[in-house]
C-alpha cells in the first residue's frame, strides 16, 4: 500500500473534498460551517461562512462550487476526536447551496422539493448535461429519524426531481464513466447500489431482484461498518469512504469488493477525491481527527464534468 502523506490538520470534521487543478484542494469543514480551501503547503483559507452543516461539493458548469448542506449537528468530542449526533439545536433544514468561489458569497438554490423539505443533503455528483445527482441523508433525533432519498436539480435553481424514494440513510452518490449508471451508499446498511439511468433526473424501474426495487445490490457489508461518500476511478470502480472499517473500500462496477485500504489513525475515513498529475493522487477526509491525506492511488481517477475535463 502506498504511504499516506499529511496534507493538513486542525480542520473541523472536513468532508466533500475537490482537488482543483491548481493543486488547491477545496473541503468543506461540517462542524465550523465552512466552504474551505487547503493550499499545497497545508495552510487552510476560508472561501465562504454557509452556516450549517456543509457537506457535500462538486464544481458546476459556471465554476461555482455547489454545497449539500445538511443544517447541522450536535458535536461531541472524545479525546482529539470529534462526532457528529443528532439533529443540531439551531437546525432551520436542508438546503443545496451555490458558492461563488472569488466572492464568497452563498446563494441559496433549493430549500424543499414539491413541497416536502429537503432534510440533510449529503453529497452530490454533476452530469455531462449540466444537472446534479444529490443524496438527503436524512437527520436523525432522539427517537425518530427522517425518510428521504435521492434528487436531481439543475444549477440554475429552475428545477429539482425526486428521483428515487425511500432510500435508507443515502450518502456516497457518483456516476459510472458512461453515465447510464448512478452510484449510491447507503450509510447504515452498509449496501452499494446500482441505478441505471432513464433520463435526467429519472431511473429505470425493475432492474432489482424484486419488480418494486430499482437499483442493483452491488455490495452488503457483512462487517461492522458504515458507507460514506465516493468516487469512481478511471477503471470504473467505486471508491467508498468507510466509518468504522476506517478506510476505502473499493467495489467493482458488476459488483463484489476489490480491496480495503486502511486509513490508520482514524475510523473516519468520510470522503476521497482524485487530483494532481493523470489523477492519481487520491485525497481522503479523515474528519474525526481533521485531518486531510494524499496517497498514490494503484489506478488514475475518473475526470468530473466541469473540474478535469
Amino acid at each position: 500500500m502506498s504511504a499516506i502523506r499529511e496534507v493538513a490538520t486542525g480542520l473541523r470534521f472536513p468532508e466533500g473534498p475537490v482537488a482543483l487543478p491548481n493543486g488547491d484542494v477545496l473541503v468543506v469543514e461540517i462542524a465550523r460551517g465552512t466552504l474551505s480551501r487547503v493550499l499545497p503547503d497545508g495552510r487552510i483559507e476560508v472561501v465562504a461562512e454557509t452556516g450549517g452543516g456543509p457537506n457535500g461539493a462538486a464544481i458546476g458548469p459556471d465554476g461555482a462550487c455547489y454545497i449539500c448542506n445538511n443544517g447541522g449537528f450536535r458535536w461531541h468530542e472524545k479525546g482529539p476526536h470529534l462526532f457528529p449526533g443528532f439533529q443540531a439545536e439551531d437546525y432551520a433544514g436542508g438546503r443545496i447551496e451555490r458558492v461563488d468561489l472569488d466572492t464568497g458569497e452563498v446563494e441559496v438554490l433549493y430549500r424543499d422539493c414539491d413541497g416536502a423539505p429537503l432534510c440533510g443533503p449529503n453529497d452530490i455528483v454533476f452530469d455531462a448535461d449540466g444537472g446534479f445527482w444529490f443524496t438527503d441523508h436524512g437527520k436523525f433525533r432522539h427517537r425518530d429519524r427522517d425518510r428521504t432519498g435521492v434528487y436531481y436539480a439543475r444549477a440554475d435553481g429552475s428545477s429539482i426531481t425526486e428521483a428515487i424514494f425511500p432510500v435508507d440513510t443515502p450518502n456516497g452518490v457518483g456516476l459510472s464513466p458512461d453515465e447510464e449508471t448512478l452510484y449510491v451508499a447507503e450509510t447504515h446498511a452498509c449496501r452499494l447500489w446500482a441505478y441505471q439511468i432513464a433520463g435526467p433526473g429519472q431511473v429505470v424501474r425493475g432492474q432489482g431482484e424484486a419488480p418494486w426495487e430499482p437499483g442493483r445490490l452491488l455490495m452488503g457489508a457483512a462487517d461492522y461498518r458504515f458507507f460514506d461518500s465516493l468516487a469512481v476511478d478511471g477503471g470504473g470502480n467505486i471508491c467508498v469512504g468507510t466509518i468504522v472499517r476506517g478506510g476505502i473500500t473499493v467495489i467493482a462496477p458488476e459488483g463484489g469488493e476489490i480491496e480495503h485500504l486502511p486509513t490508520p489513525g482514524d475510523r473516519y475515513a468520510t470522503n476521497i477525491c482524485f487530483g494532481g498529475p493523470d489523477l492519481r493522487t487520491a485525497y481522503i477526509t479523515l474528519s474525526s481527527t481533521g485531518k486531510l491525506v494524499a496517497m498514490d492511488w494503484p489506478r488514475p481517477g475518473l475526470p468530473l464534468n466541469f473540474l478535469n475535463k
